[in-house]
């Protein structure tokens, strides 16, 4: 899928599929959710409004209140490719988020997903 692809889906579209992946493994939305905001700092309400009003994934980012620094941390392959050596930025973070999405399907503890940290600035 060609990126300029990507970089226009709209994070409203992925999100359910996000939440419909873990729930195969038993997980739930708010371990969507807690990842989510792990990575990028939206808070609860700031997802509900990204999914509400349609964003694409560059504008999901570029508005994301706070990525997190240890985000760096993330690494391992998705879609074939390892995520530490994405060049594109953007293209790197909608990769991560990809990421921590699978290992919470996987059913990592949230502490290794979290790379340590105790989550979300929610």
């Amino acid at each position: 899928m060609p990126a300029d692809r990507i970089r226009r889906m709209t994070f409203a579209s992925i999100y359910p599929l996000y939440v419909q992946k873990v729930e195969r493994k038993d997980r739930d939305a708010a371990d969507v959710d807690r990842v989510v905001s792990w990575l990028t700092g939206y808070d609860d309400a700031g997802l509900e409004l990204a999914v509400a009003d349609e964003v694409d994934l560059e504008t999901f980012f570029a508005r994301a209140p706070a990525m997190n620094p240890h985000a760096s941390l993330i690494t391992g392959v998705i879609c074939g490719v390892r995520v530490e050596e994405i060049d594109d930025p953007l293209m790197q973070q909608i990769r991560w988020m990809d990421k921590l999405v699978d290992e919470v399907a996987k059913g990592k503890k949230m502490s290794s997903i979290l790379r340590g940290g105790t989550g979300a600035a929610a």
